[in-house]
């Protein structure tokens, strides 16, 4: 009668076994009972990333909904209402939150963030190994905002979508003026267009205004996650794969003691701030500005580089031994 081999693992010092998350942090580590994907978002991250594309259908439906906004002309050239006809004070481009809140909202990104990782009691203390993978989770995160929006060997990706689905800026136009100009000056971004007084016209323009909001709220939504779980004694049921092939069930577990402390609230509170505020900023967008399309776009760009970020390294071990994982 043949009998069951138990499986061996390599033996520590004291003789017992070498867990399989031995290269992991003390977080509550244990193998699941189904094999959903590691890249998969739990529950709760799901629940949370479907405000993201609800509340751009709800904006987009009240702009289809509203009397004010449909009897409102809308400018094609510049994905808003003119500002005379402007069907609300959040239609306007040069309201105060836009002009200072959105317009400068990686500022407010990185201060919710800072705030957070200085105060936040859970990355332990100093220059731990916690607090800086998740400087790099941040770093990662701004330099796909950067190469998106700001630069990337050249214009931006934005502007050189803009470009490649057809579009220019309107004085270039004129065959006259571009056969006078060498490729390198032709070659416009967005702000040196408006800069020359040009148009930006023809091509499908992503919402640098939806990829911003989102990236930014869902970096400081992802990050203090695991403390609000932790505070309300919640399990987010995050799964990674080792480094063996299998695949764990990471928990975050409530600490009493880090809770009563109230830098951890101040910094929680602070990125909460922030995030609801560039919600709402992102639902008068929706409502106001750009096209479906444009909107989508803007959508999804901002969910890869989120996803690169917090889902990836999950089932990815190298690289989740890099940027680590929020609360772990």
């Amino acid at each position: 009668m043949s009998t069951r081999r138990k499986p061996s693992y390599p033996s520590a010092a004291n003789g017992q076994p070498t867990p399989l998350t031995s290269t992991m942090s003390s977080s509550p580590i244990r193998t699941p009972s189904n094999s959903r994907s590691p890249f998969f978002p739990t529950r709760l991250e799901a629940l949370l990333i479907s405000i993201y594309p609800a509340t751009l259908v709800l904006g987009s439906i009240f702009s289809i909904l509203s009397p004010a906004s449909r009897s409102a002309p809308y400018s094609a050239a510049s994905q808003s209402h003119p500002p005379e006809f402007a069907p609300s004070y959040f239609a306007q481009k040069k309201n105060v939150f836009n002009v200072y809140f959105v317009k400068v909202g990686w500022f407010w990104t990185t201060l919710a963030f800072t705030v957070f990782l200085i105060f936040n009691p859970g990355f332990g203390s100093g220059l731990s190994v916690r607090r800086i993978r998740a400087g790099l989770r941040y770093a990662s995160i701004t330099m796909w905002w950067v190469v998106v929006t700001q630069w990337f060997f050249g214009p931006p990706l934005i502007d050189r979508g803009f470009r490649f689905t057809g579009g220019q800026c309107e004085t270039l136009r004129d065959p006259e003026t571009r056969a006078g100009m060498s490729d390198t000056r032709e070659y416009f971004t967005a702000a040196a267009c408006k800069a020359v007084g040009g148009t930006w016209k023809g091509g499908h323009d992503i919402s640098g205004h939806v990829f911003l909001l989102i990236l930014g709220s869902g970096l400081l939504w992802f990050e203090i996650l695991p403390a609000l779980t932790r505070a309300e004694g919640l399990r987010d049921g995050r799964r990674i794969l080792l480094s063996d092939g299998k695949v764990a069930h990471v928990a975050v577990e409530k600490d009493e003691e880090a809770d009563k402390e109230k830098p951890a609230r101040k910094g929680v509170k602070t990125a909460l701030g922030v995030a609801a505020l560039m919600w709402w900023m992102l639902l008068m967008t929706a409502a106001y500005f750009h096209t479906w399309f444009e909107k989508f776009t803007g959508l999804l760009v901002a969910f890869s580089g989120l996803w690169i970020v917090y889902f990836l390294p999950r089932g990815v071990p190298g690289l989740r031994a890099v940027l680590g994982m929020p609360g772990v």
